[in-house]
């Protein structure tokens, strides 16, 4: 078995879970703050952000942050100076401090602490989608 090919493929798989937790934990704020008056359902909200955010979103991304950088020390440290990795690099990065934002949002619910709207929550799930795409283009056509 072609260890490159494993990795890569479990970078994929680690990317494509973390994405999902990204697109949904904002999702679920939508929710929350419709109904953040509501104890019952307030609660069960807690809960779900709280597992979504810690037993998968979490794992997901740092395993994507190993499987990368075992991917490019496999390839060689010269595919860093490239410009699209320098792009897709910038917007990985953007991903994260978004991915660790919500964390923020998570502990602020937690708190009994909202200060935005269930439309501001609706206008930030797009961020993720966005940079998605962004990135997939990137990678696949690598420009110069």
């Amino acid at each position: 078995m072609n260890i490159y090919l494993t990795l890569k493929a479990l970078h994929l798989i680690s990317i494509i879970s973390w994405m999902a937790g990204l697109l949904y934990l904002p999702r679920i704020f939508v929710y929350h703050a419709e109904n953040f008056k509501d104890d019952n359902s307030s609660n069960i909200f807690k809960t779900m952000e709280r597992k979504l955010y810690n037993y998968i979103m979490m794992p997901s991304m740092i395993l994507s942050w190993i499987f990368g950088l075992i991917l490019i020390s496999i390839l060689g440290f010269e595919v860093v100076g490239q410009l699209w990795f320098k792009i897709k690099f910038i917007f990985v990065i953007f991903l994260t401090i978004y991915h660790f934002y919500l964390g923020f949002c998570v502990k602020r619910f937690a708190n009994n602490i909202n200060g935005n709207s269930s439309k501001f929550y609706r206008i930030i799930n797009e961020v993720p989608t966005i940079l998605l795409i962004i990135i997939v283009f990137i990678v696949v056509f690598k420009p110069l």
